[in-house]
């Protein structure tokens, strides 16, 4: 087995980084206990977590926590209706990422269309509303307020109506902190859709829903706070083949598309897409893939254990 490159770093530090090179089959084996003191735990191969990526026509039902911590709670959800409120957050800014189908997003910072493949970032305290259909989608609410990279691909516009049979209503506006969950609501009241809607049009400020480059073999990261980083991984056969090691940070992924083996000190498995898996602190792991291969990247400096069922672990 030829030798590799290990890349260490302490993001989401910045410019700190030390790179070894190793005897792949050496760091991939755990020493036995010898002798009478054991000197190290016996940890345990990584779970798998799965939700199917493809829309199936079901009952509503609220979002699915996946993962959640003190500053970060990442939830899956499948839509296709429109949510019965308008949301606010009082502590995080909240993220989405469209798997599949399509989504009419409404905020006060304008309305836009929403394709598998976009991420949008909702500031905190500022109303918004979903209309999905087919949709499925992951929500990332993290503590505000986060800084955003890549170049829009489209902007939230003024629009009235929203959407196609939509009619102005007086309707429900909760408001909610602990990192938007539906338990933790701090007050709600009504409000005048319309109202709220157009607040867009005389504002500064506008949505921006933001993609991945074409480029790949490298995480593109789109969202960045003190401790959480957001980015987007596109990988194919010629992609590097290094590990890495997050020093500082433990690193969830999303297979959105493609196959990817995953490699690391607590096992090995194949993901496809609609899989989640969370590499603690200080695991070396490196992914390869034979063909095109795109996955999501989320770095948090504090732990946030997994919420969702586990379907299967790493051999």
């Amino acid at each position: 087995m030829p030798n590799i490159i290990e890349n260490m770093d302490l993001l989401p530090a910045k410019n700190i980084k030390w790179s070894v090179e190793r005897n792949e089959q050496l760091l991939l084996t755990t020493p036995e206990h010898r002798g009478p003191v054991k000197f190290w735990e016996d940890y345990p191969p990584l779970d798998i977590v799965h939700f199917s990526p493809i829309y199936k026509p079901s009952k509503f039902s609220p979002p699915k926590s996946v993962y959640e911590g003190p500053t970060l709670r990442l939830e899956w959800q499948d839509m296709n209706f429109r949510q019965p409120f308008f949301h606010r957050n009082a502590d995080v800014d909240e993220i989405s990422f469209q798997i599949a189908g399509e989504r009419t997003l409404m905020t006060e910072m304008g309305v836009a269309e929403i394709r598998p493949g976009d991420f949008s970032r909702i500031p905190v305290a500022v109303a918004h509303d979903s209309f999905g259909r087919n949709s499925i989608h992951l929500l990332f609410y993290v503590q505000a307020s986060a800084e955003e990279f890549g170049t829009p691909r489209i902007h939230g516009e003024y629009r009235i109506p929203p959407f196609e049979g939509w009619e102005n209503k007086v309707g429900v506006e909760m408001f909610t902190h602990c990192l938007g969950s539906p338990e933790c609501d701090i007050a709600v009241s009504l409000a005048d859709e319309e109202m709220t809607l157009s607040k867009a049009k005389d504002g500064d400020e506008k949505l921006r829903i933001i993609t991945h480059s074409e480029e790949n073999g490298i995480t593109e990261w789109m969202y960045k706070t003190k401790k959480i980083w957001i980015g987007s991984t596109k990988l194919d056969e010629n992609s590097p083949q290094s590990f890495t090691r997050r020093l500082a940070a433990e690193e969830i992924q999303y297979q959105v598309e493609g196959e990817r083996e995953l490699t690391t000190q607590r096992g090995k498995m194949l993901l496809k897409a609609g899989d989640f898996v969370s590499i603690p602190l200080g695991c070396a792991h490196k992914s390869t893939t034979t063909g095109n291969s795109h996955h999501i990247t989320i770095l948090t400096t504090e732990e946030a254990p997994r919420i969702a069922d586990v379907t299967r672990s790493a051999t």
